[in-house]
């Protein structure tokens, strides 16, 4: 189960990072571009924060992934296990300070 859903989150994080079909450019029109309330869109709405946070959906996919495959194979579990949490710690700095960039940047 863990293995399916770590394949499934990966899959997603790939299509995004990549804009297989162009759902990158539809999830960024129809979803973080996007007002939400008195809340301007934020670093979502770009192209690199967009990168960022399917960045982050990716290495929650890896972590996953690697729990699923560390009872089939130790080795290549824990190393799954290690980038995605590697990779979600780093994405997320990027994230946190793109998100402050860009609320710094807003006009009040």
């Amino acid at each position: 189960m863990v293995l399916a859903l770590g394949v499934l989150i990966s899959a997603a994080g790939i299509i995004l990072l990549l804009n297989v079909g162009g759902s990158a450019d539809l999830v960024m029109r129809r979803v973080t571009s996007q007002s939400l309330g008195e809340l301007a869109p934020g670093f979502a709405a770009t192209r690199r924060g967009f990168n960022t946070y399917a960045a982050l959906i990716l290495a929650i996919g890896m972590f996953a992934l690697g729990l699923g495959l560390a009872s089939w194979n130790v080795q290549i579990g824990t190393s799954l296990i290690v980038l995605g949490g590697i990779t979600f710690a780093g994405a997320s700095v990027i994230a946190i300070a793109g998100e402050i960039e860009t609320f710094r940047g807003l006009k009040r």
